[in-house]
């Protein structure tokens, strides 16, 4: 839903907080490290300067990310005075248990373009590869203190930006992890769990995946199909399923990657990367979803052979084929 939206920045949002407190923060629905890390190192933040501040328990983080929230989550009787959310484009994505906030969102911090304007006020920085950068300059402009937010921001932006190798890439990207890691960000540990680590599970469904990908329009388009029996036989956890969405891009010559995985409701989530030139935020907003330009996402309600094909064609298209 839109409504008429203020928008603020880095340091208006900064003097926002400073004058409020009791604050919930907020994220989506499957997060990812981006929307975790942004909120725990919002979170962080704003208690080392004695704020009030939790992050709303969400059921669908994965254990990998557990260890960055759980000291966050609010008391069963804390009522929040202010409802900020971060790295959600709409209040439609909104983790389940959180949308009887979706109508009271006093702020939304993101980076999406996608972004529809949903929250009371908004501070949106489409030039920032990751929601973690977004707020790591608003907190320098509250307190210039960010050595307890200085982890969680780091997974924010390794994750989102493919531990610094995805094209959204920029050079103050890399002097902020740089700020971080110098303000004591647990840079080698992340790595290794979240980049360098796998399960035998998940090693075995990316030799299924990569021996089975689907290629298209002159192999220009390469997609990956899981499917629930393809998990099953494998044995992978969501937990597992982290960074799938780049497989596909790993052909030589792709440039559409996509991802089909149907979820457990029988509907399926899908996940597209592309190369500079070739919008991804374009083709799924034909199905509902949105992102960025080279990152983009949607759910369908198809089985998973009719969502790859439709895909496929949306794929085709956007290559002006």
């Amino acid at each position: 839903m839109i409504h008429e939206t203020t928008r603020l920045t880095n340091k208006e949002v900064a003097a926002w907080l400073l004058e409020r407190d009791g604050f919930l923060i907020l994220t989506h629905r499957r997060p990812d490290g981006d929307a975790l890390g942004s909120a725990a190192g919002l979170c962080a933040g704003l208690r080392a300067i004695g704020k009030q501040a939790y992050i709303l328990e969400n059921p669908e983080t994965t254990e990998r990310y557990l260890e960055y929230t759980h000291n966050y989550l609010p008391p069963p009787d804390f009522v929040p005075q202010v409802v900020i959310s971060v790295d959600t484009a709409d209040a439609g994505i909104l983790q389940k248990n959180a949308w009887v906030y979706a109508e009271r969102v006093d702020l939304c911090i993101d980076h999406h373009a996608s972004n529809t304007g949903y929250a009371a006020y908004s501070c949106v920085d489409t030039d920032c590869a990751a929601c973690g950068e977004v707020v790591y300059e608003i907190l320098m402009a509250l307190s210039g203190e960010i050595s307890a937010a200085a982890t969680p921001l780091y997974v924010a932006l390794s994750t989102d930006t493919g531990c610094f190798c995805y094209a959204n890439v920029t050079a103050e990207t890399l002097e902020i992890a740089s700020r971080l890691v110098r303000a004591g960000a647990d840079h080698w540990r992340v790595n290794k769990r979240l980049f360098r680590t796998k399960s035998r599970a998940r090693m075995a469904l990316d030799g299924a995946l990569l021996s089975g990908l689907r290629f298209s329009h002159d192999d220009r388009v390469a997609l990956a199909l899981v499917t629930q029996a393809r998990m099953a036989e494998t044995g992978v956890t969501e937990d597992d399923l982290d960074d799938i969405a780049n497989i596909p891009n790993q052909a030589e010559g792709v440039q559409v990657g996509i991802v089909v995985r149907e979820l457990p409701d029988g509907s399926c989530k899908i996940s597209v990367r592309t190369i500079p030139g070739v919008d991804a935020n374009a083709i799924c907003r034909k199905f509902g979803g949105g992102g960025h330009p080279m990152a983009a996402g949607c759910v369908v309600d198809m089985e998973p052979e009719d969502a790859a094909v439709a895909l496929e064609i949306a794929a085709g298209e956007a290559l002006g084929m």
